[in-house]
């Protein structure tokens, strides 16, 4: 099945959910008014369709090779870059003064969500270059901005993130690479990365890599660490890639997804040391690569939205084209459509209503980043950066947990072809598998969630994002629509369970570590839920509000799939609650169950 973009679901989501049409009526999104949005959507969504969905198959099938350390892309790759690349999409948000358009998070979120959903693995390189650009914008001195952002914005090289080593996964703590001054202003950087996301490929003729690593007299732990950028090839005196720089790819990892996506391990050093330079200050490089982990972490929870939305409409196609037993609704003559049969229904109801809460979160968080670099007032900004921050494991985390869920009950719509790679649905829950993974593991991000991010202001900022959550349930319940169902009552319980979560994990983390993490898991799929079922809410109310008599198609889908997740997601909410409240008295006499393998 040929993917679609769906387009005015996306716009829906942008406009309601997330706030767009409030940001252009007070100027904030100036750039996106008069349907600019929707013109630049369609566009991406033109390469998506035509260009990347057509080579997601054989990039699977045939994957990359490495042979004497030159990496191979899959068919269709190079061809497939340098249309994205004339596009100028590598310069969506980057500045305009490196030859960026500056446009909005919100409206590059878009982008990426269907980029993704015809492509995963080849995003995953441009995704990083995104966040890459950020960083050095944020972070690097005038020359490295004026001698490597230009490029970057343009496309015409990429860039990496280098974080991890084989004794170090998610403990940043344990790194090893190692950096010494040369005296000159440059650093020569040695060691070993794996996991290394487009760490060799042959689409650009340079690769920045920007790697952590430590200096000889640096603190211990995490404070010891500062970031550089290595490129793979040095550059001439004109500006123009020349001398290779001491560092290659010594390996491909073979996965379970992502096959064309060249994972790599990277050596640094192995003839007298990488040349480098300091990113921000030494010693302090760690918060210089959160603002390229943090653009990828929502970047990744976008994967989840977006293998979730593709794995769906699969599923879809297949159950109304698939005939099955007989079904007590359908009129037709022989089998039944499987769509006609209530299981198959609540599948796809439920991979529908899950994949549009999760966008409605990645679009929120989008937006509350936009509005702390565009908002007038240091006030206001200050708020929507902390919104930010308390929503971007949330995004991260319940998507991709959403994009494994809905991925696999795709596979289960498709019955036994579902397990069979012919029909495309097995690849996409191979390769959504990953992004709970990298980036931060899902329970990192619960972790960040609960240590870090309630506490904000002292609590103020998760206080406000319940208040709004409340007053959306207000809406609900002053709206006469029988439609709505008891979608005000369910939502309702799902705030309220947030709260008094929210309270006893506040208590819990200043008294009782140990208490709060054994509920960060449940407590984050708690937040996802109402977030995202009030989420949902408000796009009902707006499609209600827009065509109130209900003739209008789209309009009653929304409604119907806000519904959907209030009576028959949300409702776990309770119950998450009491997990997150009484967890900990289980996990504490876990160790001996598990010491004796039972």
């Amino acid at each position: 099945m040929t993917y679609r973009a769906p387009q005015d679901d996306i716009l829906f989501a942008m406009t309601h959910a997330a706030g767009m049409a409030q940001g252009i009526a007070s100027g904030i999104y100036a750039d996106l008014a008069d349907g600019a949005a929707a013109a630049v959507l369609e566009e991406a969504s033109k390469l998506a369709e035509g260009v990347l969905a057509p080579i997601n198959r054989a990039g699977d099938e045939h994957g990359a090779s490495l042979k004497d350390g030159v990496v191979t892309t899959a068919p269709g790759w190079v061809d497939a870059y340098k249309i994205w690349r004339e596009g100028g999409w590598s310069g969506v948000v980057a500045p305009p003064e490196f030859g960026g358009m500056g446009l909005p998070h919100l409206l590059n979120t878009a982008c990426l969500e269907v980029w993704t959903s015809a492509n995963m693995a080849f995003m995953l390189g441009p995704m990083l270059s995104f966040g890459a650009i950020d960083a050095l914008d944020r972070h690097g001195s005038d020359h490295l901005k004026q001698t490597w952002l230009a490029k970057l914005v343009a496309g015409e090289w990429t860039a990496t993130m280098n974080l991890t080593e084989p004794q170090a996964g998610s403990d940043l703590n344990a790194l090893r690479c190692k950096a010494e001054r040369a005296g000159d202003g440059t650093y020569r950087i040695s060691g070993n990365k794996i996991f290394i996301t487009y760490g060799e490929h042959d689409m650009t003729d340079n690769i920045v890599h920007l790697v952590l690593a430590r200096l000889p007299d640096a603190p211990p732990g995490t404070r010891g660490i500062s970031l550089f950028l290595v490129p793979k090839f040095l550059l001439d005196a004109e500006g123009r890639p020349g001398e290779r720089n001491d560092l290659r790819c010594t390996g491909l990892e073979h996965k379970l997804g992502i096959h064309a996506s060249p994972t790599c391990s990277m050596s640094f050093g192995d003839n007298g040391g990488a040349v480098g330079w300091l990113v921000g200050e030494e010693n302090r490089g760690l918060a210089c690569m959160f603002t390229m982990m943090n653009n990828a972490r929502l970047g990744v929870g976008v994967q989840g939205v977006a293998l979730g939305e593709r794995a769906w409409q699969l599923a879809l196609a297949w159950a109304n084209e698939r005939k099955q037993g007989k079904a007590a609704g359908f009129r037709g003559e022989g089998m039944a459509p499987i769509v006609h049969h209530p299981d198959v229904r609540r599948n796809l109801m439920t991979m529908k209503a899950m994949i549009h809460a999760a966008r409605a979160i990645c679009y929120m968080t989008a937006d509350a980043i936009d509005r702390s670099h565009r908002s007038p007032d240091e006030a206001t900004r200050k708020i929507a950066s902390e919104r930010a921050g308390l929503l971007t494991p949330v995004a991260k985390a319940f998507s991709t947990d959403i994009g494994n869920e809905v991925a696999s009950l795709g596979v289960q719509v498709h019955g036994g072809m579902g397990f069979i790679e012919e029909t495309g649905a097995a690849q996409h829950m191979r390769d959504a598998r990953i992004a709970a993974i990298y980036e931060g593991a899902n329970g990192i991000q619960a972790i960040d969630l609960v240590t870090r991010k309630l506490g904000l202001s002292g609590g103020d900022a998760v206080r406000r994002e319940i208040a709004d959550m409340r007053a959306t349930v207000g809406k609900l319940r002053a709206i006469d629509a029988p439609e709505f169902g008891r979608m005000a009552d369910r939502l309702g319980d799902a705030v309220e369970s947030l709260e008094r979560a929210t309270v006893w994990m506040a208590g819990k983390t200043g008294s009782s570590i140990d208490e709060a993490l054994a509920g960060a898991t449940p407590y984050l799929r708690l937040f996802g839920l109402a977030r995202g079922g009030t989420g949902l809410a408000e796009i009902a109310l707006a499609a209600h509000r827009l065509s109130p008599d209900g003739t209008d198609l789209a309009r009653a889908g929304r409604v119907a799939t806000a519904r959907f997740f209030a009576e028959n997601v949300a409702v776990g909410a309770p119950g998450l609650e009491l997990t997150v409240t009484g967890g900990a008295d289980f996990l504490a006499g876990a160790e001996s169950a598990l010491a004796a393998g039972a």
